[in-house]
Order: structure tokens, then sequence, then C-alpha cells
């Protein structure tokens, strides 16, 4: 039998933002009621004459909740007898560990300092139920920010030492993604690029790269996908460009700069998924004051994590994001290249051998393959930068990526890629 719709009202901390009525069945936001401030709504959702866009709102709910191709979501929701994962994130209030934003029943009291998840314990139940382990049902608590955590590779929440820490996983025969995650960590120490350390860890001998939250009980993390919908794109205006419009207009500082690490380092590690929603700002919740960039998170779909060792090459062609769809064309965006240094990286091709030393799932062929593409790549970056003066900043939109890759590739509910909204 389908739920009750129920009454919420949509929190940014202890401020009160809007009135919210929520399927029942599916969990989808059916009205949108009273907004009580609307400086607080979510940034890139409309608000006009004092109405919040209500498809735009459920977008942003949609994709605040583990989407559908997240390994073992499946089987983890038939354990619990949940049909939705928008219904799975209404069990833990949408509390997040990357934003202050959360639903509160509209007859509840309770408070943002009693639930908040930067402050509070939380259960590691759904965590572990993701990761295939025995879970009691009978006493298991939905009281998790893994209810909230975006991406599809196997991920969960833990209090390490009392600081929230992600744990994720890989994919495939050879479960490479953990160990890019802490070489990309490594290579930005190097280039002295912003950057969230990861390091290597094992669970049942398999590996997964362990972080600290960069997120904190007063800053929050706001994708490139949601900037860039604080304003219309026009046709002739590049992504690129739209994106540091964007920041310009909010007030933003150093976004070119940071572009221009960030697709230095994907052209570097052959970045194939650095979509509009694992790179962004921060800025403070209470104030709504820009921070700046986010430093660089989530570079694991990198180093030809999904190919053959018989097709891992420097100069192999594999697509690109989250403004070009080459990471040629991508690097003719970089309008600086003088913070580069490339002696920093001397020895770097070493020292992604070190890191795989001892990986149950990436042979030696594979291991050498590895570090003679990357050692390939760094020359590359070299006579890239070296040139850089004959094609620089040649933007257009001939060579953009086609539609929104801001969920890496996910559907919306309605099984359509949300397209850009363009003037015309």
């Amino acid at each position: 039998m389908a739920g009750k719709p129920s009454h919420y009202i949509l929190m940014h901390k202890e401020i009160p933002v809007a009135e919210l009525l929520l399927d029942g069945a599916c969990g989808i936001i059916r009205s949108v009621g009273r907004v009580y401030e609307a400086l607080h709504v979510p940034v890139g959702i409309p608000v006009k004459g004092g109405e919040i866009d209500r498809s735009a709102l459920n977008a942003w709910w949609q994709g605040r909740a583990i989407p559908a191709s997240r390994m073992g979501i499946r089987d983890a929701l038939q354990e619990m007898k949940i049909s939705d994962t928008r219904l799975l994130a209404e069990k833990a209030m949408g509390l997040s560990l990357s934003d202050q934003y959360w639903i509160r029943p509209a007859e509840s009291e309770i408070s943002w300092k009693q639930v908040n998840f930067f402050d509070n314990p939380f259960s590691e139940d759904v965590g572990n139920l993701l990761f295939g382990k025995d879970v009691n049902m009978e006493s298991i608590s939905l009281v998790s920010p893994d209810n909230t955590s975006d991406g599809w590779l196997r991920k969960k929440w833990i209090i390490a030492g009392g600081k929230r820490c992600l744990l994720k996983g890989g994919s495939g025969a050879v479960r490479q993604e953990p160990y890019n995650e802490v070489l990309a960590g490594r290579i930005c120490r190097r280039l002295g690029i912003p950057h969230v350390s990861y390091t290597l860890t094992t669970e049942e001998d398999y590996p997964y790269s362990l972080c600290e939250d960069f997120v904190t009980p007063d800053t929050e993390l706001i994708s490139a996908w949601y900037i860039m919908q604080t304003m219309k794109k026009p046709n002739h205006v590049s992504i690129y460009r739209h994106y540091l419009d964007c920041c310009r207009q909010l007030g933003i500082s150093g976004a070119e700069a940071a572009v221009n690490q960030m697709i230095v380092l994907d052209y570097l590690i052959v970045n194939e998924d650095r979509h509009q929603n694992n790179f962004g700002v921060l800025r403070k919740a209470d104030t709504l004051e820009y921070v700046g960039a986010a430093p660089i998170y989530d570079s694991g779909t990198s180093l030809w994590f999904d190919k053959p060792t018989a097709m891992i090459k420097a100069d192999a062609r594999v697509s690109c994001k989250p403004f070009k769809n080459t990471h040629e064309e991508q690097m003719k965006l970089v309008t600086d290249f003088d913070w580069l240094d490339i002696s920093a990286l001397s020895g770097i091709d070493e020292e992604l051998r070190e890191i795989l030393r001892g990986s149950l799932f990436i042979d030696e062929a594979r291991c050498g393959a590895l570090c003679e593409g990357l050692k390939g790549r760094v020359k590359m970056l070299e006579a890239a930068a070296a040139s850089s003066h004959k094609s620089f900043l040649t933007d257009n939109v001939q060579f953009d990526v086609v539609t929104d890759s801001a969920y890496s590739g996910e559907s919306d509910s309605q099984g359509q890629e949300p397209e850009w909204k363009e003037e015309k």
C-alpha cells in the first residue's frame, strides 16, 4: 500500500526555507507551499514571484538520493523494503555531509544541532548493507549520511578518530579507482594544487580509498552544475565560459585559476569522468558568502581504469569532461601555465609503482603499463604547456560536451538527461 504524503519544512541549518509535501509512494516533491527564505533556497533553483520551481527542486532532491546505478543498491532496497532511493533519503531527513540542507517534519520542533551528521553520531547499517555485509534487519537504523551519498561506486561514511571519512571502492576486475585517488592527491601535492588527500585501505582484501570530509559544519559544497543554473547559457557561449561567467556574477574569486589546475591534472591522469557534479565551489552556509573553489576530489575514473592492459598508452584517445569532449581541446582552455613546475613530477611513475605494490588485482604487466603511460603523459603535458602560446584560448562551442554530465550519465526521474538552459 502506498504511503500517505508527508508534510515537511525544507531547512537550511536552523533557517526554515519552504514548505514541502512529499509523496509517500516514491518520495517526489508533490507540491511546494509557502517560501520563508528565498535567499536560502538551494543554489540554481529558480524562485519567481515568490514561488520555487517545483520541477527544478525535484531534480535537486533526486540528485540528493543514491543513484539507481549504485553498486548493490537494488538488493539493499529490497532488504530494507523501500521502493525508491528518495524514500531512503527521506528516512534520514535528507541530511548530508556535503551541505547543511535537510527536511524537518512540519509538526516537529527538532533542531539542526540535534540531528546534523557533522556533530552527531550516525548508523553504519545502510553503508554496511551497501557493502554486502550482514545487517540485522529487525534493528536496522536508517539514520545515515549514506542515504544521500552520490556516485555509482560502492561507498560508505564512517567516523574514524572523531572525523567523518568516506570509504570508497573500485570497479571491474582490477579495482583501480582507489589507487588512482591516492595518486591524484600525490600529484596535486607536488604541483601545489588544493586537493583532498586519500589513503589506501583494504577490507576483506578489496582496496578502498579513504578521505576526510572537506565540508565543515559551517560550509557547503555547491557543484558546478548548480552554479551554471544560476544564469541561462546563450547558444554561442561555451560551457567553460558560461561556468566562469556564473562564478564572476556570483562573486566567486579564483575560479579561472582553479579550472586551469583541474584541466591540467585531468590531462595528466587521463581523467574520463570529471563531470559537472564532482567539482565546484564552497560557501558559508550562515552568511551565503562564497569561499572559493572546492579542492580537487573524486579523480578515480582515470589512468585507463576500465581499459585492458594492451590499451594503456599515453596517447590513447579517451573521453573527456566537463567542458570539451577531448583532453586536447580542453587543454586549449588553460590560460596560465606559469604555476606548473614539470620538474616537480620527476619520478611520479615510480611513486605510482609504489602505490600499486602489493595489489591483488593489478598484476606486474598492468603496473608496468600504467607507469609507462603516466611517464608518457608527463612528457605530453610538458609539450602542451610549451606550445600553449600557439593554441591559447581557442575556445568555442564546437567541441563542447553535448549534454549535461552532472550525474555521470545517470538519467533523471523521467529517464532523460537534463538539458542546458539556453537563450534562444
